[in-house]
């Protein structure tokens, strides 16, 4: 096995670490794990993603359902246009953008340039989100009130940004749900689990009739990284995670630096 390879690997672990520990943000990381540690083209890479924080974000879910944390009415009217959205993507949207968008001088701007550089904007924009995070646990039993053509314009645009990058979009989730279906912070992040669950795993859906899937190596990194989130989960008991979040959110700033640098030069 080379390095790299144990490096993916352990970076599969770090994914899983970093979402038991905070809840969310470790899948931002999968897909440039995906592409500079296993070699693997960005658009398979996404894929795998959707599949890897899927897989995931259900082991968190099936948690927050045994606690009753997980408000199922909101996280269905969410994710119907998030659904559409994520499959259209991946099985159309996602195969029709040419290899070769434009050219800047002798400077090839491909399919797999702009995908990673839109993927390292997305992670500026999540970074930020987590190093300003100064939310209070509110948990006051507000009547949920659903504003719904904001949930349902939110749940679409969603799902074709997790489509195309392949991230769950927490950042986005969360704020929507407090925001527009009222629901007190805990009750938000557990119910966004479901949500990007479920959508990322039927996004991946629409890419298993597109790509050639390596299964194999797909489960193992899963397993690693569910495995991951188990040893984050107990560590939490003893580890602040808003700390934690703001250490990880200057982290991944460095990492989208890093991407968009990369791809550019």
């Amino acid at each position: 096995m080379e390095t790299t390879e144990i490096l993916g690997y352990s970076g599969a672990l770090c994914i899983g670490i970093v979402l038991g520990l905070i809840g969310g943000g470790g899948s931002i990381l999968t897909v440039p794990v995906f592409v500079y540690l296993m070699q693997i083209n960005p658009i398979t890479a996404t894929a795998y993603s959707l599949f890897v924080v899927g897989v995931s974000a259900l082991v968190g879910t099936v948690t927050n359902i045994s606690k009753g944390l997980v408000d199922i009415r909101t996280a269905f009217v969410f994710a119907i246009p998030a659904f559409v959205a994520v499959y259209s993507t991946r099985k159309y949207l996602v195969p029709a953008i040419p290899n070769t968008l434009f050219t800047i001088q002798e400077f090839m701007v491909t399919k797999n340039i702009a995908i990673m550089l839109f993927f390292a904007i997305i992670m500026l924009l999540a970074s930020i989100s987590m190093i300003r995070n100064n939310k209070k646990e509110i948990e006051t039993a507000a009547q949920v009130a659903y504003n719904y053509p904001l949930i349902l314009t939110e749940g679409f645009l969603v799902g074709v940004l997790t489509g195309i990058v392949g991230a769950g979009g927490g950042f986005l989730i969360i704020p929507a749900l407090v925001l527009m279906a009222k629901l007190p912070m805990k009750k938000a992040v557990a119910t966004s689990l479901l949500i990007i669950a479920v959508k990322s795993l039927i996004g991946f859906i629409g890419d298993v009739e597109n790509l050639e899937i390596a299964w194999g190596f797909l489960l193992i990194f899963t397993t690693i990284s569910v495995i991951g989130i188990f040893i984050g989960m107990y560590a939490s008991n003893f580890i602040k995670g808003k700390k934690l979040e703001k250490a990880f959110g200057w982290f991944v700033l460095i990492m989208g630096i890093f991407i968009i640098v990369k791809e550019l030069t």
